[in-house]
């Protein structure tokens, strides 16, 4: 058996065309993560355009989270099913014609569903991209490169939506913010036509879980509606804890289904396993940090300080080449050297001491004295942490379940992002109204309820963030505990507990 393994790995280890593919990759990866922020600085914009009310203008970006985080199992699974490459150009032609829908939408109902049909798509391209890397990244030093920069593009390309959004709702129209992911799915899906081949070996040829695929994608919605609907009304209000109950229910459902038929959506090795499960939590984890700091940074930024949109982009930065140095420079280079849980660790601890610096904000906090040392400390620290995560999390998967074990990672951030966005967003608007109504009588004139209202708000994201500094280090600790000190725990294993030594399997050098 061991003298088949080196033939068959060769053709996925050494496909001449992986390097360009990864440029399509990428830049099909950066559409998508640009896309989660980029139409939050368009919202005002779109929203007065088309008459949207205030309870309605949530469903812009709740329409795209829930498709989205709802069908990334089942696009993940699609992939390894009916084929990567395939699974990764439909997904990118249809998020193509979905935004062209959102940027000519003439009425709320038009650009509802075209966000919801981007979440849809999306969550066919998201794992099929991850998963290619997966497959055509064998050997442990090219495979750390290619994440290093995959990881790097995950992770700032919130920021860099944030400055794109700015400039496109700026100088030109809040409908430029969906137009501009034409051409990004244009390139990609021709580049991925001309250059990306799957290895055969890494189709699976099983069928289609169909009760798997309905219980999880059901279970994933309640549970992404509900923490949308929690951060909207409150979480103690009836069709909230509803949501929870529901999704835990079938969630539960979900996971006994998958313990019992033959061809789970998700088979339950893929998280079972120690160091995938502890990957999944610590980077779920962050996110709900992540999405905390870029949330009421731009509040702060725009609304207290009153930087411009394009502003508040180019702010972000920073944080964006922290990123970049801390994913492709420390990660990619110590990652074939070192276990990965010496640079998660490390990594989350580092950008825990950026979100502690921001928690000094106030109202004439410098800008350059500690908002951007706080930015870099958190891209360095997260782009190293990122990088051998998002690894570790597909790393020793059977190649045919390279595409459920990506839509977990993406699961991971959705669910996170979710988390981060409604938990941190309740506290800070409590600590906001509580600070207000302690302080309101000692506030007399107009300029000084207007100053105090401010002050408050600023109060709140420091609540916040301090849970968010709290929720980096539990996500340290996270990576410690689960993540065994040699980062993996022998090879990868069949529907049987079998090791499987007879197909390409990638492994980290440690």
């Amino acid at each position: 058996m061991p003298q088949k393994s080196a033939p068959s790995q060769a053709p996925a280890g050494l496909d001449p065309r992986r390097w360009k593919a990864l440029i399509f990759i990428s830049l099909a990866q950066l559409m998508v993560v640009v896309d989660a922020t980029i139409v939050n600085i368009a919202l005002p914009s779109a929203q007065v355009d088309l008459d949207i009310s205030d309870g309605n203008r949530q469903w812009v970006i709740t329409a795209y989270a829930l498709a989205f985080g709802g069908l990334l199992l089942f696009g993940g699974r699609v992939a390894d099913l009916w084929g990567r490459r395939r699974a990764f150009i439909i997904g990118l032609i249809g998020f193509a014609l979905a935004s062209a829908l959102g940027g000519a939408a003439q009425n709320e109902a038009m650009l509802f569903a075209a966000r919801a049909l981007q979440g849809v798509f999306g969550a066919v391209s998201a794992p099929a991209a991850l998963s290619l890397l997966t497959v055509l990244f064998t050997d442990p030093k090219e495979r750390a490169k290619a994440f290093g920069i995959f990881g790097a593009i995950a992770g700032a390309g919130a920021a860099v939506g944030l400055l794109l959004g700015g400039f496109l709702t700026d100088y030109l129209d809040w409908r430029w913010t969906f137009f501009v992911n034409i051409p990004f799915a244009a390139v990609a899906a021709a580049g991925a036509l001309a250059v990306i081949r799957e290895p055969e070996e890494a189709r699976n040829r099983s069928t289609l879980d169909v009760p798997g695929v309905i219980l999880g994608t059901l279970g994933l919605v309640a549970l992404v509606y509900g923490f949308s609907r929690a951060e909207q009304k409150d979480w103690t209000e009836s069709v909230t804890v509803s949501m929870f109950v529901a999704s835990a229910v079938l969630l539960v459902l979900f996971v006994i289904v998958e313990s019992r038929v033959q061809s789970p959506l998700l088979p339950l090795r893929v998280v079972t396993d120690r160091n995938r499960g502890g990957a999944y939590l610590s980077l779920g984890l962050a996110m709900i940090a992540m999405f905390g700091l870029f949330l009421f940074l731009t509040y702060y930024l725009q609304i207290v300080r009153g930087y411009s949109p394009i502003k508040t982009g180019v702010a972000f930065m920073p944080m964006v080449v922290g990123m970049m140095v801390g994913s492709t420079q420390i990660g990619t280079r110590l990652v074939t050297r070192v276990p990965p849980r010496v640079l998660m660790v490390p990594g989350y601890l580092v950008a825990a001491v950026g979100m502690l610096l921001l928690t000094q904000l106030d109202l004439n906090t410098s800008y350059w004295g500690v908002v951007v040392p706080a930015q870099l400390l958190l891209g360095l620290g997260l782009g190293t942490a990122f990088m051998p995560g998002m690894s570790l999390a597909t790393e020793r998967v059977k190649p045919t379940d390279a595409g459920v074990a990506s839509a977990m990672v993406n699961v991971s951030q959705q669910v996170g992002g979710a988390i981060g966005t409604a938990l941190l967003n309740t506290i800070a608007a409590s600590a906001t109204t509580s600070y207000f109504t302690s302080h309101a009588a000692g506030a007399t004139s107009q300029g000084e309820q207007a100053l105090l209202q401010l002050d408050s708000m600023v109060h709140g994201y420091t609540e916040a963030t301090w849970w968010a500094f709290g929720i980096l280090l539990v996500s340290a600790v996270a990576a410690f505990v689960l993540i065994d000190s040699r980062g993996h725990q022998g090879p990868a294993v069949d529907a049987d507990g079998k090791p499987v030594t007879d197909e390409p399997v990638p492994v980290m050098a440690h």
